[in-house]
């Protein structure tokens, strides 16, 4: 899904507003297009503390459990935060990979084989540094899954069956 418009308002009452039972409806929108991943384990990026307090609840790892059910996985925890990585909002691509530098370290055992499960992928920082941290922690391959990505325009353009379209980065 796009993260624009309705998907923006709908991920914010998500996260934000307490609207709770959007994890089981995005996992079974996601199930229906990204295909069953082989892998050992399904896990979530961790929220901040202070995001997680404010919450009560942990929208990503709530998506990780509805997308286990979804494809007969197990899902758990590996990550927890190692400190550094506020809030990503209203940074830009920069700023949000220094960001989240170091932010996360694995808690536990980490399987050969994992799916990275997130609510947004915006420029890839915080999938990158928590693979990372899952690579560093014993994963061979994280493949990651998001219900919604940030799509960026720009200007260039491409032929696509003759007619000129923007070309998306």
């Amino acid at each position: 899904m796009v993260y624009r418009d309705g998907a923006i308002r709908a991920l914010a009452a998500w996260k934000e507003g307490g609207t709770s039972g959007l994890a089981k409806v995005a996992a079974a929108l996601v199930s229906r297009v990204v295909p069953r991943p082989e892998v050992a384990i399904l896990t979530s990026v961790p929220p901040d503390r202070d995001r997680m307090l404010w919450r009560g609840r942990d929208p990503a790892q709530a998506l990780a459990d509805a997308l286990a059910r979804e494809w007969g996985h197990a899902s758990t925890a590996l990550l927890g935060r190692a400190g550094g990585g506020g809030r990503q909002r209203g940074l830009d691509a920069l700023e949000r990979q220094t960001n989240v530098v170091g932010a996360f370290r694995a808690s536990k055992a980490v399987p050969a084989t994992v799916c990275l499960i997130d609510d947004v992928y915006t420029t890839g920082a915080t999938a990158s540094a928590a693979a990372a941290a899952l690579r560093a922690g014993g994963a061979c391959r994280v493949e990651v899954v998001t219900f919604a990505r940030a799509v960026r325009r720009h200007t260039s353009t491409v032929r696509v069956r003759d007619r000129k379209m923007p070309k998306l980065r």
